[in-house]
């Protein structure tokens, strides 16, 4: 029963947070949200085992990839308050305020990365599941991951239309989520 209420108190809070994007389906925000369901579910269903067991491997591996996510995420941030210059000259809707840059960032993690934010939130998906892995959680890790890679495919799609060509050639030297790799 307490899986329930975390995740409905969870989840009433990301439709809070995102009901702007929530009709629409062409804003990377659109898909964010239902990852950030996925995660809210995994969070729910697993977090009465963050702290047992905490040498197994699973564990370990699992605040590993916490860790890592919280770098991406600070670093990341402040990166964007930075370099990015966020502002509300972009008057776009969909977006929060830290996302309305008015510059290309293209060093620190965006250097080797171009969606650390949302390479984090695939780790938080993975750290999540490894808690307590059953065949459902890993199934719903994967259309979390899934809604992730659309939400950084319409991301692209809207640096593209702000930042036009510098963004299409930041695009060819970088990766999406993994270094040197995707």
């Amino acid at each position: 029963m307490s899986k329930f209420i975390i995740f409905g108190i969870i989840s009433f809070l990301i439709i809070i947070i995102s009901w702007r994007t929530l009709f629409n389906p062409r804003s990377h925000g659109f898909f964010r949200f239902f990852s950030w369901i996925c995660m809210a579910w995994l969070f729910a269903n697993n977090y009465k085992y963050w702290f047992i067991n905490p040498f197994t491997f699973n564990q370990i591996l699992s605040w590993i990839l916490l860790i890592y996510s919280a770098y991406l995420v600070i670093f990341g941030l402040l990166l964007i308050q930075k370099i990015g210059k966020p502002s509300s000259v972009r008057n776009e809707k969909n977006l929060f305020g830290f996302e309305k840059t008015t510059e290309l960032i293209d060093t620190g993690v965006f250097k080797y990365i171009r969606h650390p934010l949302y390479a984090s939130l695939i780790l938080v998906t993975c750290a999540l599941f490894l808690k307590n892995p059953e065949v459902i959680l890993f199934l719903l890790s994967i259309i979390s991951t899934t809604f992730l890679y659309f939400t950084s495919k319409y991301d692209e799609k809207e640096c593209l239309h702000y930042f036009g060509d510098i963004y299409s050639d930041y695009m060819k030297r970088t990766k999406m989520f993994i270094p040197f790799i995707f």
